[in-house]
């Protein structure tokens, strides 16, 4: 199955463009000219690996797809899904082993990201190999190792049984054109 590109469009993207711009005439330079503060003394980079200050937390936020309407991506803009297989009540992955390398556990992490979402709505479940996966109103969520870019949507519906996730936590079930406004609360 091929997948299917759509533009997303983080509800926050207008005040980070904002942030960018200011940050970009602002401040001092940091590692290969990038904006933001050098490095701290005595801290070392490792040639070619990315700047451990770079890496987005873990975490979930709300965004439009242009056909789809609201949806839940990770921190790097990727899809996240939500498998009808998993329970719950209790919170419960059944997502496990192969099942895992197509459907990757949202991880965890001590500062959680959460943008655009009822921070109450989102929580974790400990899977059954001891790691941590972010759930939203109960349901385990997992990015799909098919969706190459940002606004892939390749996992929706397959198997009758994964869909992406909307910031309430329910599934996504409408094509083309279908949601409006209301949908967002606006």
């Amino acid at each position: 199955m091929n997948p299917v590109s759509r533009s997303v469009i983080p509800l926050t993207l207008t005040l980070s463009a904002i942030a960018l711009t200011s940050a970009c005439t602002t401040g001092t330079a940091g590692p290969n000219g990038t904006p933001g503060a050098a490095p701290a003394a005595g801290a070392a980079q490792i040639p070619g690996m990315p700047d451990p200050a770079a890496v987005p937390a873990p975490g979930v936020t709300a965004a439009i797809l242009f056909d789809l309407g609201p949806i839940v991506t990770d921190t790097n803009g990727f899809t996240l899904y939500r498998y009808d297989k998993d329970t719950v009540d209790p919170p419960k992955s059944n997502c496990a082993e192969t099942c895992s390398r197509t459907w990757i556990p949202a991880k965890a992490g001590g500062d959680l990201v959460v943008t655009g979402i009822d921070r109450a709505l989102v929580g974790t479940v400990t899977r059954d190999d001891g790691t941590e996966q972010v759930t939203l109103a109960g349901w385990p969520l997992y990015r799909n190792a098919d969706d190459a870019m940002p606004g892939n949507t390749g996992g929706q519906g397959v198997d009758d049984a994964w869909f992406p996730v909307k910031p309430d936590g329910t599934k996504v079930l409408l094509t083309a054109d279908t949601w409006q406004a209301d949908d967002l609360g606006i």
